[in-house]
């Protein structure tokens, strides 16, 4: 028997105190902030810390939303990284199975970051509970990052050397499925191209003007011929976030693109983006007009790491079962009612020999799934580069409704719902018992240094943030 089974029982814990913990991710929830936004976010995960005992640091890596709460003095420093920022446009009602925006146009944490902060806060705080109670030494951290979805403030934390003397990192997402993340992911760069021309009458004098639309308009085009030319995984997407004008009678003098260019590899994405540079120089030396780029985020690809992975997946063999109510699959179902054809067909596609019969009618998803063979998630995370500094471990917990894609208004609906509340305490649950597994057997630490020292084959970690 371990002994915080002795001492400590992370469940029961996490039961008495959940309530804490369900109130912080609910504050988030009904306030969501954008990225490099998140000032009410962070003042509450600063009220959380403060009130369990952690000493907190703002401000962290020079981001005024990002904050760092750490426990103890010891060498080894087990790490806990939460989110908090949401989405544009994905404002929606708690509770409700229908499209029902609370402020038209306004945010909404249709990814459940409100759920992910306020999760890995709470098992950094079971974790700091079993280290008060064992005198084990080590240091606990919780790290707010702020801005996933854009902006990869992990990225910037971790080009400033906050996770330099960090031996461990543990975070979770929430999904539909209970299981450990066994993957890598797509490093990637987003950056705006702002192109500047000459206003001119199109009609009376066309000839005067120099068309910044006419250049977004050829760079689209150039990409898009571009994309038959690189590797098979690799992405490019973009947005026109200002086209000029409204006016088709002017020359527009201003135009903006947006572009997100995603590859296996950090290389493989500076490649590209150097051949997208080209094709922006191209569309700018046709319409004889002038750009500026403006960079937006980068993140790595992440490094997987098996010794925690199989850590984290025994201890939801070990932990007892989420479960959920008559009510939460009741309203998990018209959730899923509300998905078109297609999502709903997804919830299954995937699934394991025999687990669509073990789910039956069941729209939420009770089943711990056996660790996967390592594949790739055609995302990104600035997880990743955290991974690159440090072994890092990932768990996924049921708080949506099978079939449930992400940034959608749906996710938005369970957020502050008892079905987001059991799954978050459940990833809690399966964080703190992996730290704790850690910290009574350290060789596990050392294992899991050593694994990523063998990934890497001695590559180091180097930020695709450019210098400024």
């Amino acid at each position: 028997m371990s002994v915080h089974n002795l001492v400590f029982n992370v469940t029961d814990f996490l039961q008495e105190n959940g309530e804490k913990f369900t109130t912080v991710s609910d504050k988030i929830w009904a306030k969501p902030e954008l990225h490099f936004k998140e000032k009410y976010a962070v003042s509450v995960m600063e009220e959380a810390l403060l009130a369990e005992g952690f000493a907190v640091e703002k401000n962290v890596a020079n981001l005024e939303t990002a904050i760092m709460g750490s426990f103890g003095s010891a060498s080894t420093v087990i790490a806990f990284l939460g989110e908090y920022d949401a989405l544009p446009f994905l404002s929606q009602a708690g509770g409700k199975a229908e499209f029902c925006p609370i402020e038209e146009g306004g945010n909404g944490h249709g990814c459940g970051h409100n759920l992910l902060g306020s999760g890995a806060l709470a098992a950094a705080v079971a974790a700091k509970e079993y280290v008060e109670k064992t005198n084990a030494p080590f240091t606990i951290r919780f790290y707010g990052c702020p801005a996933e979805e854009n902006g990869s403030g992990k990225a910037h934390m971790a080009k400033h050397g906050v996770f330099d003397d960090v031996d461990i990192a543990i975070t979770w997402h929430p999904m539909s499925n209970n299981t450990t993340m066994n993957m890598t992911t797509l490093a990637n760069y987003a950056t705006t191209f702002k192109f500047t021309g000459k206003s001119a009458h199109a009609s009376a004098a066309p000839h005067l003007g120099r068309s910044a639309l006419d250049a977004v308009e050829l760079m689209n085009v150039g990409v898009n011929y571009l994309r038959e030319h690189i590797i098979q995984d690799a992405r490019i997407h973009y947005a026109v976030l200002h086209s000029g004008g409204t006016s088709p009678n002017v020359v527009q003098p201003y135009a903006e693109v947006s572009y997100l260019i995603r590859a296996p590899k950090k290389q493989q994405v500076v490649d590209i983006y150097k051949r997208v540079q080209k094709i922006a120089q191209g569309a700018a030396l046709m319409t004889e007009t002038t750009f500026e780029e403006s960079f937006e985020g980068a993140a790595s690809d992440l490094i997987p790491n098996r010794t925690l992975a199989k850590v984290m997946q025994q201890q939801f063999d070990e932990a007892p079962a989420l479960q959920f109510s008559e009510e939460d699959f009741a309203f998990a179902e018209k959730i899923y009612q509300s998905l078109d054809k297609e999502s709903k067909a997804s919830a299954y596609m995937n699934m394991l020999p025999g687990e669509k019969e073990l789910l039956g009618d069941k729209r939420l998803n009770e089943l711990v799934l056996p660790l996967s063979p390592e594949m790739i998630l055609y995302g990104s995370t600035d997880v990743a580069d955290v991974s690159w500094i440090t072994p890092t471990v990932q768990c996924t917990t049921a708080c949506w409704a099978l079939g449930t894609p992400y940034h959608t208004w749906q996710v938005v609906a369970v957020g502050n719902t008892p079905i987001g509340h059991k799954g978050m305490l459940y990833a809690a649950d399966i964080m703190a018992r992996t730290a704790i597994t850690c910290m009574e057997n350290p060789t596990i630490i050392e294992e899991a240094k050593q694994e990523l020292r063998t990934r890497l084959k001695g590559e180091k970690y180097v930020s695709l943030i450019p210098e400024k």
